[in-house]
């Protein structure tokens, strides 16, 4: 089975809330909120994948030294099985919007359960629940 290698991120505002984007139409998992981040390309590494990911996708910059790792995602899914880290990013320069046409929105780590995640995605809810109370 192939293994897929992604990176996200849970950025966090100064009120500990957390971005959330979901799938636009015509992707894979359509609909469903994910963190942000995306593919590791080959020879990259994990936080200069995010690094380029969240300037495409977000517009913003992220310094290598803002990023923290928090947990990561092990999941089979029937063509592929991910593993993607998450890093944890309270810095960052610019203003978060959309790029790409997904939609944003922030959310306490309390609430995330109330909006639907990729398999891989929602098993690390917990761990953010616990970093932010």
């Amino acid at each position: 089975m192939k293994i897929l290698l992604v990176v996200a991120a849970a950025l966090i505002d100064s009120d500990n809330r957390i971005l959330i984007a979901q799938r636009p139409p015509g992707k894979q998992l359509a609909g469903l909120w994910e963190f942000p981040g995306g593919k590791i390309d080959a020879g990259e590494r994990p936080e200069s994948s995010l690094i380029r990911e969240l300037s495409e996708e977000l517009g913003i910059r992220v310094k290598e030294d803002c990023l923290a790792p928090l947990a990561f995602a092990s999941y089979a899914y029937e063509d592929f099985h991910l593993l993607m880290p998450l890093y944890v990013c309270r810095r960052w320069e610019g203003i978060v919007s959309s790029r790409e046409g997904q939609e944003l929105k922030w959310v306490r780590a309390q609430n995330l359960r109330d909006y639907p995640m990729p398999p891989a995605d929602a098993p690390l809810i917990p761990a953010l629940i616990d970093l932010l109370g």
